[in-house]
């Protein structure tokens, strides 16, 4: 009766498996990163803890010692269920599911939310709006989508996995110097490069819970930043639910739930939609995963709905149980959250605020930089310089409160 986690980034602490799966009748058993354990600040746990054995792997991303560790605790314990909250573990999660014949989402569920082309293809299949968009196998195909769509035209990964943040190209000019310069597919025969057309608006996201193959509890944030502007803006960057009586809540909900209709995902799961609200009225699907979002969305359903949703889905998973109130109804929110993010900029750390903001509300607050450190302009889209969220009654509240903590930071902030 034994538990394999697959931990690919973050911190242990703050991922408690542990303390999650407390009632777990069974053993636990860790495989995760040597690099990113570095990174986090913490040790390997020692065995005979909270993990039965637990490995730390050099080169986790690309090595096969995964997989051959895994399937070697296989042989050694009786393992039940495979979990994984991050998305690159996601395939390999259920890869070894596949092979051990262990319940939970397999590799003909995850891909459609891996692969960003086969996310747009099922959408469009079942009536959602989807941008144009096409995979990329050379630079001719790329030159001939902007020249039928126009520009802006948006590039990335088809897996979603680039830490970058998209490539955004706006003229004929810009794409040139892209192709001459920094144009490159990873092979012949796996291309995983695709272009989309540009589209106009804010970008919103879905966050919440899926029990049983049914929404439990979910409700939609709307950025208010442009998300490839990470380089230039260095102003506070805000993330904030909406107000319950806001009717585009409702049509983001029903959206979500549309899209994860069309692509059929697990039993037990949480997910996070991202949503293009135009203009002109319109809502887009930008892309869906089958997992918690990253950058503190974690923290952002804690505050709204008083439930951790990695630890609910994973609970789920292992059919031990969720408080009643969870899978009665469909959960509404207890209060609302927002979200701000400072980015790096050039400079030299002289000094940063001592402590804690010195706001009850403030629900999460982490610096990620000390005094003596030297900054670049932010290279990716979670290279942050600050990130907070607070607690409030409707947006209005945590707008406010949010520039509280802004100001109270920048006070004391000191570059050279």
């Amino acid at each position: 009766m034994t538990v394999l986690v697959l931990h690919h980034r973050g911190s242990l602490v703050s991922t408690p498996y542990g303390d999650w799966l407390a009632d777990y009748d069974g053993d636990l058993l860790l495989i995760t990163s040597r690099e990113h354990l570095a990174l986090a600040g913490e040790e390997l746990p020692a065995p005979g803890g909270v993990f039965a054995r637990a490995f730390a792997v050099e080169g986790y991303e690309t090595s096969g010692r995964v997989e051959a560790l895994a399937l070697d605790l296989a042989r050694e314990y009786d393992i039940r269920y495979v979990v994984a909250c991050q998305r690159q573990d996601l395939e390999r999660a259920a890869q070894l599911r596949d092979i051990l014949g262990l319940p939970g989402q397999r590799m003909d569920t995850v891909r459609p939310f891996r692969d960003k082309v086969a996310t747009k293809q099922r959408a469009e299949a079942a009536g959602l709006a989807v941008a144009a968009y096409r995979d990329l196998e050379c630079a001719a195909e790329l030159i001939g989508f902007a020249e039928e769509h126009g520009f802006p035209v948006v590039l990335g990964p088809r897996d979603g996995t680039g830490s970058a943040g998209p490539e955004i190209l706006y003229s004929a000019g810009q794409l040139d110097e892209y192709l001459a310069e920094r144009f490159d597919l990873p092979g012949p025969y796996l291309p995983d490069l695709m272009v989309e057309a540009f589209v106009p608006g804010s970008l919103c996201h879905v966050d919440g819970l899926v029990v049983d193959g049914r929404v439990v509890a979910a409700w939609p944030s709307e950025q208010q930043y442009a998300p490839a502007s990470f380089a230039t803006d260095t102003g506070p960057r805000l993330d904030l639910t909406l107000d319950l009586d806001d009717p585009l809540a409702h049509r983001l909900l029903k959206f979500a739930e549309h899209a994860l209709d069309a692509l059929g995902g697990p039993e037990h799961h949480a997910f996070h939609a991202e949503v293009f609200h135009t203009p002109d009225d319109e809502l887009v699907l930008h892309g869906i995963a089958c997992r918690t979002g990253g950058v503190t969305i974690r923290d952002t359903v804690r505050t709204v709905f008083g439930i951790d949703p990695s630890e609910a889905s994973i609970r789920a998973q292992l059919g031990l149980p969720l408080p009643a109130w969870l899978t009665e109804q469909h959960v509404m929110p207890r209060r609302m959250s927002g979200r701000l993010a400072l980015m790096k900029r050039p400079g030299r750390v002289v000094a940063v605020p001592e402590g804690a903001p010195p706001f009850p509300w403030v629900t999460r607050y982490q610096v990620f930089v000390t005094p003596g450190s030297t900054m670049a302009a932010a290279a990716h889209s979670s290279d942050f310089l600050l990130t907070a969220l607070v607690a409030g009654a409707d947006q209005a509240e945590c707008r406010a409160r949010l520039a509280l903590v802004a100001e109270w930071f920048l006070a004391g902030l000191v570059l050279a």
